[in-house]
C-alpha cells in the first residue's frame, strides 16, 4: 500500500485509534505489584472518556483494580513495557512504551505517560498524553462507582 495514498492514512488512522484505544482501556496498567495499586471497589461504574475531542460514555460492572492487573499482563505480552509507578499521595504517575506490528509489517510505536488521581475508592480520574508515530493525543477518564452490579 502506497504510504501518500488516502487509504494508507485512513488504515494508519484506525490503527493510530485502535493502539490509543488499548492503551486508554488499561486504566492505570503498569508493572506493579498489587500493593502499588490503589484500592478501588468493585460495582457498577460509570466511565466517562474524552478522546481527541469526542465523548465516550460507558456503564459496567467491574473491578477496576483487578481489571488493571489482567489488562497489563496482556498488554506486556503484546510487547508493551512499563514504567514503576510512582505514587505521591493520591497520584499515580506511569509510562507506557509499546510497538506493534501493522498488518503491513510496519511496525507502529506508542508512548503513554498517564497521570491517575484517586479521589476515593469509588471515583479517580486519568489524564493521558500519547505519542504514537509522532501524533499527540490526549485523553481523560473520569470513572465513578455507583452502585452495586446487578446480577
Amino acid at each position: 500500500m502506497d504510504p501518500r495514498s488516502g487509504s494508507y492514512r485512513h488504515c494508519k488512522g484506525m490503527l493510530v485509534a485502535t493502539v490509543t484505544a488499548i492503551l486508554i482501556s488499561t486504566l492505570v496498567s503498569g508493572p506493579v505489584l498489587a500493593d502499588d495499586l490503589p484500592a478501588l471497589r468493585q460495582g457498577l461504574w460509570k466511565f466517562q472518556r474524552t478522546v481527541a475531542g469526542k465523548k465516550i460514555e460507558t456503564t459496567k460492572c467491574a473491578s477496576p483494580t483487578e481489571d488493571m492487573k489482567k489488562m497489563n499482563a496482556k498488554l506486556e505480552k503484546s510487547g508493551c513495557r512499563f514504567s514503576p509507578v510512582k505514587k505521591s499521595g493520591n497520584v499515580y504517575i506511569y509510562t507506557a512504551d509499546c510497538s506493534m506490528k501493522m498488518p503491513s509489517g510496519a511496525t507502529m510505536s506508542s508512548r503513554s505517560t498517564s497521570v491517575m488521581t484517586v479521589v476515593s475508592e469509588i471515583s479517580y480520574k486519568i489524564e493521558i498524553d500519547v505519542v504514537t508515530d509522532g501524533q499527540p493525543s490526549k485523553e481523560l477518564l473520569d470513572a465513578q462507582r455507583i452502585g452495586d452490579c446487578t446480577t
